[in-house]
Protein backbone atom coordinates (compact mmCIF):
# COMPACT_ATOMS: atom_id res chain seq x y z
CA UNK A 1 0.00 0.00 0.00
CA UNK A 2 2.74 2.22 1.02
CA UNK A 3 4.74 1.78 -2.31
CA UNK A 4 1.22 2.28 -4.36
CA UNK A 5 1.20 5.72 -2.31
CA UNK A 6 4.72 7.12 -3.16
CA UNK A 7 4.34 5.86 -6.61
CA UNK A 8 1.31 8.05 -7.47
CA UNK A 9 2.80 11.08 -5.44
CA UNK A 10 6.32 10.37 -7.49
CA UNK A 11 5.03 9.81 -10.84
CA UNK A 12 4.02 13.40 -11.83
CA UNK A 13 7.62 14.53 -10.86
CA UNK A 14 9.22 11.83 -12.68
CA UNK A 15 6.94 12.31 -16.10
CA UNK A 16 8.26 13.65 -19.56
CA UNK A 17 6.12 16.54 -19.11
CA UNK A 18 7.95 17.34 -15.73
CA UNK A 19 11.42 16.83 -16.91
CA UNK A 20 11.20 19.00 -20.29
CA UNK A 21 12.74 22.26 -19.94
CA UNK A 22 10.61 25.12 -21.36
CA UNK A 23 7.47 26.22 -21.24
CA UNK A 24 4.94 28.23 -23.01
CA UNK A 25 6.29 30.00 -26.12
CA UNK A 26 3.57 31.32 -27.92
CA UNK A 27 1.80 34.47 -28.45
CA UNK A 28 2.07 36.64 -25.05
CA UNK A 29 5.18 34.40 -23.52
CA UNK A 30 7.95 36.95 -23.62
CA UNK A 31 5.81 40.22 -22.41
CA UNK A 32 8.60 41.49 -19.79
CA UNK A 33 8.60 45.18 -18.45
CA UNK A 34 11.07 47.26 -20.06
CA UNK A 35 10.75 50.68 -18.68
CA UNK A 36 10.65 51.98 -14.95
CA UNK A 37 7.31 53.63 -15.73
CA UNK A 38 5.64 50.37 -16.76
CA UNK A 39 7.44 48.50 -13.44
CA UNK A 40 6.27 50.97 -11.50
CA UNK A 41 2.67 49.80 -11.81
CA UNK A 42 3.55 45.83 -12.24
CA UNK A 43 2.30 42.46 -10.55
CA UNK A 44 4.65 41.10 -7.94
CA UNK A 45 7.13 38.84 -10.08
CA UNK A 46 6.43 40.21 -13.06
CA UNK A 47 10.25 40.20 -15.19
CA UNK A 48 11.99 42.82 -16.03
CA UNK A 49 14.58 44.00 -18.22
CA UNK A 50 15.47 47.87 -17.80
CA UNK A 51 17.96 50.03 -19.53
CA UNK A 52 19.42 52.72 -17.58
CA UNK A 53 22.00 54.42 -15.04
CA UNK A 54 22.35 53.50 -11.35
CA UNK A 55 22.60 56.57 -10.21
CA UNK A 56 23.14 56.47 -6.38
CA UNK A 57 23.83 53.44 -3.75
CA UNK A 58 20.70 53.77 -0.68
CA UNK A 59 21.60 51.32 1.35
CA UNK A 60 23.47 48.16 1.69
CA UNK A 61 22.05 46.09 -1.74
CA UNK A 62 19.35 48.82 -2.50
CA UNK A 63 20.32 51.41 -5.37
CA UNK A 64 18.74 53.91 -7.40
CA UNK A 65 18.05 53.35 -10.68
CA UNK A 66 16.93 55.65 -13.16
CA UNK A 67 16.09 55.36 -17.13
CA UNK A 68 13.88 57.95 -19.33
CA UNK A 69 10.61 57.15 -17.77
CA UNK A 70 11.61 57.39 -13.61
CA UNK A 71 13.53 56.10 -11.37
CA UNK A 72 12.60 53.28 -8.97
CA UNK A 73 14.93 51.41 -6.06
CA UNK A 74 16.44 48.17 -7.29
CA UNK A 75 18.55 45.54 -4.72
CA UNK A 76 21.94 44.33 -6.39
CA UNK A 77 23.13 41.39 -4.15
CA UNK A 78 27.07 41.45 -4.50
CA UNK A 79 27.29 37.84 -6.73
CA UNK A 80 24.90 39.65 -9.50
CA UNK A 81 27.12 42.60 -10.01
CA UNK A 82 29.46 42.50 -13.26
CA UNK A 83 33.63 41.96 -12.91
CA UNK A 84 34.22 45.06 -14.73
CA UNK A 85 33.41 48.63 -11.90
CA UNK A 86 29.63 50.64 -12.69
CA UNK A 87 29.47 54.34 -12.26
CA UNK A 88 26.86 56.75 -11.97
CA UNK A 89 27.32 57.50 -15.86
CA UNK A 90 27.93 53.52 -17.04
CA UNK A 91 24.69 52.60 -18.90
CA UNK A 92 23.41 49.46 -17.98
CA UNK A 93 20.23 46.55 -18.53
CA UNK A 94 18.85 44.79 -15.64
CA UNK A 95 17.16 42.41 -15.31
CA UNK A 96 15.08 40.55 -12.89
CA UNK A 97 11.80 40.69 -11.34
CA UNK A 98 9.24 43.39 -9.36
CA UNK A 99 8.86 43.19 -5.65
CA UNK A 100 5.97 44.35 -4.63
CA UNK A 101 5.86 46.10 -1.14
CA UNK A 102 3.47 47.50 1.08
CA UNK A 103 5.40 51.88 0.40
CA UNK A 104 5.89 50.39 -3.25
CA UNK A 105 7.57 48.35 -5.65
CA UNK A 106 11.58 48.02 -6.26
CA UNK A 107 13.40 45.07 -8.63
CA UNK A 108 15.21 41.98 -7.50
CA UNK A 109 18.11 42.08 -9.91
CA UNK A 110 19.13 38.97 -11.13
CA UNK A 111 21.90 40.37 -14.18
CA UNK A 112 23.98 43.14 -14.56
CA UNK A 113 25.09 43.88 -17.75
CA UNK A 114 27.36 46.81 -18.26
CA UNK A 115 26.31 48.42 -21.88
CA UNK A 116 29.01 49.77 -24.54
Amino acid sequence: MKAQVLALLFAPLLSGAALAAGGYTGPGANMQITTVAAALEAADDTPVMLQGQIVKRLKDDTYEFQDATGTLEVEIDDEDWPPQAVSEQAKVRLSGEVERHLTGREIDVDIVEVLK
